[in-house]
């Protein structure tokens, strides 16, 4: 029987009062008392992450636990087979191996995430009646199974050795990346999980990107996002438009700062756990090409499909037409790793046309006679417009959607229009959408750096940042317990 899941979102009050400080608090004591014996301080401190882990995981479901462990006991002793099978990569068996491995985490994907849609379209299109599936989608299970299929490959290729249990538990169930990523290669988290350190700068800096993120969510995008859960219902029957305008841009706001901001707090916890995890946002919408885009944009996933599927693939090396088609590959199994929905899927393919042409014009010389501006100013244009196929799921409301941004609808047509930009836009929004975009496109800048470089070389520099960290951090918690919108929008990734 379904029921509504209750995630432990990293912007409550609970984790962040409660959990937060129990988890960093346990950690530490463990890590004092077990000085004597890195070995074993190593372990037991690990083995308490695990734990807390699973609370957090199973904090939406209790069932999602035993779930969950039996999974990370599949994948640990699909792992050691690997291993035993044959010390050759190129080993049959060992081969043999590591794809049923994959074939098995990639079903389980496919049974709970993809089953329904790919039934419901061969209900439609054959005329046939196959059943639907009732179970809950597990949580995170995107993000697990892409992080699953690492491991395996890592041992496979030799990369990084088999984990132990405790480890392999550790890798596919740490809390801050479980349930919306970045993704961690194995190969870049088994070395993290001994001798690992957390000195007062890492920790700091931990809290630091922790305080950094909280903002990006509760005070931007959640304020964005409230305004779209106001503007959807209108959609359909009607809005102006500048709101439809105001939409899109709000969306493309939101998606960004929602994801990166959750990005910030899953790196800067795990840093004050003494795990360094690279950056998954670059600066992504002062990008000058749709290529530039997703080397900034969730850039773990990117390395992922890079590392796991266009390498293996070929990647550039068997010539231009098989290139274009590694390509598309990637950025339609893109598409389809969002979501079990057309749109998704058309999203990924938008891109990935659009990555197609660019390589096949990069070399040439009218385009790199295009100045950079125009060049940004396209890739936005495709970026804003792409974002609306990713958001709506139902075509028909896209297409009157688009309509909207050019007052072609059937409501305005006729001149019955019942949401406008008078019942939302604020100065207090106004201003938080200049913020943005400032945040979005200037911070990266030289003078930017100048500043950055000055705060963290200076005593007065340092003090001026922590207090306004701190203060930047009470106001996001003012905003969050005022706001009754605080969903994160990959949780359903």
């Amino acid at each position: 029987m379904e029921r509504k899941r209750k995630n432990m979102a990293f912007t409550t009050v609970f984790f962040l009062f409660a959990v937060l400080p129990a988890s960093v608090a346990g950690y530490y004591f463990i890590k004092l008392v077990g000085n004597r014996n890195e070995k074993w301080g190593d372990r037991i401190g690990n083995l308490f992450l695990v734990l807390v882990s699973l609370c957090f995981y199973g904090w939406a479901r209790l069932e999602g636990i035993a779930l969950l462990s039996i999974y990370v006991l599949g994948v640990w002793l699909a792992g050691k087979g690997i291993c035993r099978l044959g010390k050759e990569e190129k080993h049959k068996w060992k081969v043999y191996g590591m794809t049923l491995s994959i074939l098995a985490v990639t079903g389980i994907l496919i049974w709970y995430k993809y089953y329904n849609f790919i039934a419901e379209n061969l209900n439609h299109f054959f005329g046939i009646s196959l059943a639907m599936s009732r179970w809950i989608v597990p949580l995170g299970i995107s993000f697990i199974t892409f992080t699953a299929i690492s491991y395996l490959v890592d041992v496979f290729r030799g990369d990084a050795e088999a984990g132990s249990l405790l480890d392999v538990f550790l890798y596919l169930s740490f809390f801050p990346k479980v349930i919306s990523g970045p993704i961690v290669q194995w190969k870049d988290f088994q070395k993290q999980t001994v001798h690992r350190q957390a000195d007062e700068n890492a920790f700091l800096d931990g809290l630091n990107r922790i305080m950094i993120g909280f903002a990006k969510k509760v005070i931007l995008a959640d304020s964005f996002g409230a305004v779209i859960s106001r503007i959807d219902p209108y959609v359909g029957v009607g809005i102006d438009v500048p709101t439809a305008w105001l939409f899109a841009f709000f969306y493309m706001m939101q998606i960004y700062y929602d994801f990166s901001g959750y990005s910030d707090i899953a790196i800067g916890l795990a840093r004050l756990f003494g795990f360094h995890f690279k950056e998954n946002f670059q600066f992504p919408y002062r990008s000058k090409s749709i290529t530039e885009f997703w080397r900034r944009w969730h850039i773990s996933l990117g390395t992922w499909f890079r590392s796991y599927i266009y390498i293996p693939l070929g990647g550039n090396r068997k010539g231009m037409k098989r290139t274009l088609w590694n390509l598309f590959c990637v950025f339609l199994l893109t598409g389809v790793w969002h979501g079990a929905s057309w749109n998704y899927i058309l999203w990924g393919v938008i891109n990935g046309i659009c990555v197609l042409a660019e390589r096949c014009a990069r070399e040439k010389s009218f385009y790199q006679k295009i100045p950079d501006i125009v060049k940004w100013a396209a890739t936005m244009a495709i970026v804003f417009f792409s974002w609306q196929v990713f958001y709506f799921s139902d075509f028909n409301r896209l297409e009157v959607f688009m309509k909207s941004l050019i007052g072609i609808s059937a409501a305005n047509a006729a001149g019955t229009v019942e949401y406008t930009y008078r019942h939302y836009l604020t100065a207090k929004l106004i201003g938080l959408s200049a913020i943005a975009v400032l945040g979005a496109t200037t911070f990266c800048m030289p003078w930017a750096e100048k500043v950055k470089n000055y705060f963290d070389r200076t005593k007065t520099g340092l003090f001026i940042k922590e207090t306004g960290l701190i203060l930047l951090m009470i106001l996001s918690v003012i905003f969050l317990i005022n706001s009754s919108y605080s969903p994160f929008l990959y949780f359903q990734y």
